[in-house]
This record gives C-alpha cells, structure tokens and sequence, in this order.
C-alpha cells in the first residue's frame, strides 16, 4: 500500500514539475509553480527558510521521500529503471554494494565550494532539478512543440486558431550537448544499475542521506522473521540493504517501498527504527565516522547559507563601452528582477524553466564558461517586453525576483549603444528611424545629421537615462548582417 502510495504521489509531482517546463503558454505556473520551489537547492538558493525547515523535518521523520516523491530526477531514474526491469524481465537483479564514501564526500565538497565561490556553471551541473530542467527544456520540450505546430496547422486548416505555431531551436548547442550526455547517462546507470546516480554523485542525495540516518520512520528488518532469502537486497534499487546482515544503509535508502512489497515473510516493515546490530568495532567506527561527516556537511552547508544571505547585491559602475559591428556585450544582460550580474550568476541553477517560458525567446542559455548554462538575453528573435514579467514569476531560486509591470517599465537593465558605421541612414543614404519608433521608453529620439542643414536625413540619438535596455531597437534594426544598434548590460540594475 505505501509503494502505491508513493508512486502516485510522484508520478504527479513528475508531471507537474515536466508540465511547467513543456508549457509554453504560462498557465500551468499560476497552479503548479509551487513544485519548482520546493526543490532543494532551489529553495536553499532562495533562501526560502520555511521550505528548507520543511524538506528537512520530512527527511527526519520519513526519511529520503523527497528523492523518491519530490526530486524530478530521482523519479527519471525509476522510470529507467522500471524499463530496465520490463527489458530483462527480471525485477530482481540488483545486489547490496558498499558505499562509495569518498567519491560522495569529495563531490559535495567540491559542490560546497562552487556554491560559496559562486561558481554557478558546476553547481548547475551537478543539481538534480536543475538536470532535469535542462534535459526537459532541451529533448522534451522541441517534441511538444512540433506536435503542438502539426495541431495548429491542421487548426487553421479547418479555420480554427485554437493552437498557435511556436519556433524550435538550437538555443545552445553545448548545452543540448550536456543534457543529452546527462540523459543518456542517467538511462545507462538505472537501467542497469538504478539509484546509482543519486547515491555516489548526487550532492542533494548525500545531504539528506546524512540526515536519513537520523529518521524516525523508515524500513526495518525483523529478524525474527526474516529467513536471509535476499530478494530485498535483489529487488532494492539503491543497493543499500545487506540481506544477509539484516542490515539497510539509510543514507542511502530512497523510501521507495520495493522492499517491503517484495518481502515474502512480512519481515520488513516501515516503522520505527530499532538498533542494528553488526560487529562492535564496525559500528562504533562507522557511527563516529557518520557523526564527523554529518557535522561537516552541516556546517559547509550552514556557511554557504549565510554567505549566500549576507552577499552585497551592489556591482557598481557601468561596462565600458565600445563601438562594435556586432551585439558582442561585454556585460551580459539578465532580466529584470535580476538586481545584478552577480546576484543573478550566484543564485541561478541554470534549471532553464525561465528560458522555457520565455514567450519571445530572448532567454537562452549561456555558453561563456564565466555562467555556463545560466541563462542570458539576447535579441536575435525578439525583444523583452515591458508588459512581460513571466522569468520573475517562474524562478524558484531567488536569481530573478518577482516583479510587476510597473516594476519592469522602470527597471534599467542595460542601454542602447549606436554603432554608427552599421546605420543604413550613412551606408545606404536612406531614412530609417526604426529604433526611436519602437522605443517603448522613448530614449531614442532621432536626431538631423547636420545640424545646420534642416533637410538633412536624420541619425538616432540615445538617452542612456531613460532606456531600460528592453532591446526593441536592436531586434528592429534593419542592418544586416550587423545591427547598427545594440544593447550592452549593465553591471547593477537601476531604477529610472
């Protein structure tokens, strides 16, 4: 009954959580927006004390639920596994394996120190959530979307416009790299293996492993009536019961209930936990080495909470700035919301659901090493608009906070630079002024060439006070190849 209960319950968080990275319209956020931001490192990056107190009190009293119920990656790895089971036709196939401690300790420290030194890129790649936003982003979503556009067209084919057509795209080819390697990785090692992944690699995994030791609740073995058959330890995913030993390594142990389903003699039971019994020396070892490692994880993760807390959100300065044939920004640009540069790089898990939900494709994900995979702008496809504030309502890590309209319409994120040896009113000797019209701000105004000479074709001139850097100049710019205008971040966010 408990395993029933717990892959009902993950099988929808698995689907919510899928759904706000597959929806492209927005609205499935006002209603499950909430699952993003119960993620862990989400909400340890967001600082959302009330989730975090939560998460952890649940692995408390229950044990790793939220790496089998919540964690949209573990539940990936048990669908894998289920297929590698329906493959082989063997559901019991795996066997008990030490823990690989030093490979699990070196990687959560190494995820400690990228996460204080704001090292964004290698947390992204090591966070459960964050993988797989990345892989439904970059393997789930195109095929969504182009089963959505055979809707449309046949739709419109009937004089109907209930679907509409969305482009798919490459947003960054390096990163579609990773969540393939990642996808197919994470196939490889469940179907063969199961919860490998989240038991040697998984930083999130080996936090609440810690904790899981402490657990109220979570499978115990009844000697009395266990008759040492070993389907437990051939059934268990995580390879952390020692059937023979009457032993469950809870640091490891998902809560998955495979156990106690598959236990003939009703020898398992999810309960409270007695003590174990193993050789005297083993245990003692064992229990101060626990008692070590639970209070340096604890405290690392302590000090990069406060850290993290007490960050100067203040930059200062502007990029300088340059004359360029080509929108090469010095400083990127992050969406409003984002306060600054480094705010959004130190809190972004480059999970992607902002570049999903993107409705005119300015997101994308970054491919300079300094935020590989967080997400920048850019204005190739379109321009952000100041009515748009869906990135601060979807992120569940602090790095975009939300915003209004009103907020947005006075937010600088970056300025308007004008490339004169570009502009088609000087190549061509044409009028154009494309940029002060679809200025939303009104910081461009267009200016005569020759000041002295009122029949003279007017050149753009830029207010750098007033633009918020929305990029309507740059994406509407006629110049091609080269946009003869362009928008360059700025460090810190201002208010106009």
């Amino acid at each position: 009954m408990l395993r029933k209960i717990r892959i009902i319950v993950a099988t929808l968080f698995f689907l919510g959580i899928t759904l706000l990275f597959l929806d492209f319209t927005g609205s499935v956020h006002s209603w499950l927006g909430w699952m993003a931001k119960i993620q862990f490192l989400p909400a340890v990056l967001a600082l959302n004390v009330g989730v975090i107190v939560l998460l952890l009190a649940v692995t408390l009293l229950f044990g790793r639920v939220y790496c089998s119920v919540i964690c949209p990656l573990g539940i990936l790895q048990d669908i894998f596994t289920r297929l590698g089971a329906y493959s082989k036709k063997r559901k019991y196939r795996f066997a008990y394996s030490p823990a690989v401690k030093w490979l699990r300790y070196s990687v959560l420290a190494l995820f400690l120190i990228a996460l204080v030194a704001g090292i964004g890129s290698f947390v992204a790649l090591l966070a459960p959530y964050s993988s797989y936003g990345r892989i439904a982003q970059n393997l789930f979503s195109p095929i969504v979307i182009a089963i959505n556009n055979v809707a449309a067209d046949i739709a419109e084919y009937h004089n109907s416009y209930a679907f509409y057509t969305k482009d798919t795209w490459i947003k960054a080819m390096p990163v579609f790299v990773i969540a393939v390697v990642t996808f197919v990785t994470l196939f490889v090692l469940a179907w063969r293996n199961g919860r490998t992944y989240c038991n040697t690699i998984c930083p999130v995994g080996t936090v609440l492993g810690f904790l899981s030791r402490f657990s109220w609740l979570s499978p115990v073995i009844d000697k009395s009536k266990c008759n040492a058959c070993g389907l437990c330890s051939k059934r268990c995913k995580a390879a952390c019961i020692d059937g023979k030993n009457h032993v469950i390594d809870y640091s490891r142990c998902v809560a998955c209930m495979d156990c106690i389903d598959t236990c003939t003699h009703s020898a398992i039971s999810y309960a409270k936990r007695r003590k174990q019994v193993e050789p005297v020396d083993a245990e003692k070892a064992e229990s101060s080495d626990n008692r070590r490692s639970f209070l340096t994880i604890v405290g690392g993760a302590a000090v990069a909470s406060t850290i993290k807390a007490e960050e100067k959100t203040v930059d200062g300065g502007l990029a300088v700035i340059l004359d360029k044939k080509i929108p090469d920004r010095k400083t990127p640009l992050v969406p409003a919301g984002s306060q600054s540069l480094k705010h959004f790089r130190q809190h972004c898990t480059g999970c992607q659901l902002c570049v999903s939900q993107c409705p005119n494709d300015v997101l994308r994900p970054s491919t300079d090493l300094r935020s590989f995979m967080q997400p920048v702008m850019s204005y190739e496809r379109g321009y952000c608009r100041p009515e748009c504030t869906r990135c601060s309502q979807v992120c569940p890590a602090g790095a975009i906070k939300p915003i209004d309209v009103a907020d947005k319409s006075s937010i600088s994120i970056g300025h308007a630079v004008w490339v004169r040896s570009n502009c088609i009113v000087l190549t061509d000797g044409v009028s154009c002024g494309n940029c002060a019209r679809h200025c939303p701000s009104g910081a461009i105004t267009m200016v005569l060439l020759d000041s002295n000479d009122p029949e003279s074709r007017k050149i753009p001139s830029v207010n750098a006070e007033k633009c918020i850097g929305c990029g309507a100049c740059e994406y509407v710019c006629p110049a091609r190849p080269f946009s003869a205008i362009y928008v360059e971040g700025n460090l810190q966010h201002r208010i106009i």
